[in-house]
């Protein structure tokens, strides 16, 4: 048995895409580190599954595995991926489509450019929709914003954004020298977020006008991060730093984000990579390194 995949990318951030409506696929968190390991897999930031909708209001269900082989909640970039997956593929030709995520439902339109705008839904800020553990520590109000000191080295204050999955978001002055490959790591695997969480790096240019990196749970620092992009935003406004629409430059494309307090909305760019096929069986031979 082989399985049909095509690798995309949104913005750097880079995804093996599986057809589950056509296909019997079963991932397992091996097959999932198979596929996405870059010297003995295909390679990818993450996998991403597509599959019949469990629900009525619906068109498919769409999961998302990171490179660890752990399944979560949203990807931005994996989203607008997974609309020009659906329409390659031949799979529908609705636009508008309505995608089943793991905390509810998305929706997702391609352009003729083939970028994507994705309604990224519910977006919360309370400790408690991470979940963030706040106990022995000072919260610091800024504008509508609340800000949480955690023990990095050197110490990190962070916005807390939920959207779908959990995200804490710090300014720096200069993306290009902030320590996302020391402090990113320590505030993704930090005890008080339950779930772990993903660590973003913001530098403000203007009030329309932001740069952004992101580690990843599972994943490490990524090319781009779509939910990522959208909790920097979400952030800089509330604390008055940035008014929407905003351009966002990750290290792999540019995003544009708008916000108004309630709706959030991302548009950006979608490419395919290329095709191939893939045993499980022999994914599940690759013996990969600790």
């Amino acid at each position: 048995m082989t399985w049909h995949f095509t690798k995309m990318h949104g913005a750097g951030n880079d995804f093996v895409m599986l057809d589950g409506v056509t296909q019997s696929i079963e991932l397992t968190p091996q097959r999932v580190r198979a596929l996405a390991h870059r010297q003995f897999g295909i390679g990818a930031d993450q996998v991403l599954l597509v599959e019949p909708a469990r629900r009525p209001d619906a068109d498919f269900r769409y999961r998302i595995f990171n490179a660890d082989g752990g399944e979560v909640e949203h990807c931005g970039n994996g989203a607008r991926c997974f609309v020009r997956f659906v329409h390659h593929r031949g799979l529908s030709s609705a636009n508008p489509l309505r995608a089943e995520i793991a905390t509810g439902i998305i929706v997702l339109a391609e352009h003729e450019d083939h970028t994507v705008t994705v309604d990224m839904g519910s977006t919360r800020f309370e400790p408690e929709a991470l979940p963030f553990d706040t106990t022995g520590l000072e919260p610091v109000s800024v504008g509508e914003d609340t800000l949480w000191t955690l023990p990095t080295t050197p110490p990190s204050q962070v916005s807390l954004v939920a959207i779908s999955n959990p995200h804490a978001v710090q300014v720096v002055d200069n993306v290009d020298t902030a320590p996302v490959a020391t402090v990113g790591p320590a505030i993704e695997s930090d005890p008080r977020f339950a779930h772990r969480v993903n660590a973003g790096f913001m530098q403000v240019i203007d009030t329309h006008h932001i740069r952004v990196r992101v580690y990843e749970r599972g994943a490490g620092e990524t090319l781009a991060c779509g939910t990522g992009a959208c909790a920097a935003v979400a952030a800089g406004i509330r604390r008055g730093l940035l008014q929407s629409p905003v351009r966002v430059d990750t290290r792999g494309g540019t995003l544009s984000i708008a916000w108004d307090g309630a709706q959030l909305r991302m548009t950006g760019p979608t490419a395919i990579v290329f095709e191939g096929q893939v045993s499980p069986e022999a994914l599940d031979a690759i013996a990969l390194p600790a």
